[in-house]
């Protein structure tokens, strides 16, 4: 089971990183808090102070065809925010 599976790069978690020292990862749905824990300290080598996770649920979405009203959902997906200790950093952006 891969526990980690995407960092989440928007503009609103770039600032959340800056101020607070938090980064987000989209995470397998059946994974706990301590084995997020565990998979960001060994993948990363950073101390983690606190991990927060949320479940969203995959939104309506609906298009208009000839035939008529095509509706589906987009995957949901578990997200984590990990809360890292002072002086720990994580640089996305290294290898581009």
């Amino acid at each position: 089971m891969e526990i980690i599976k995407k960092p989440i790069l928007s503009e609103k978690m770039t600032a959340l990183t800056d101020k607070q020292n938090r980064v987000a990862f989209v995470v397998d749905k059946a994974a706990n808090k301590f084995e997020i824990k565990k998979a960001i300290e060994k993948m990363y080598g950073v101390t983690v102070k606190e991990v927060n996770t949320m479940i969203y649920q995959g939104d309506v979405k609906s298009r208009y065809t000839k035939a008529g009203v095509i509706s589906g959902r987009t995957a949901s997906f578990k997200k984590a925010i990990v809360t890292l200790a002072e002086g720990d950093s994580i640089d996305f952006f290294s290898n581009i």
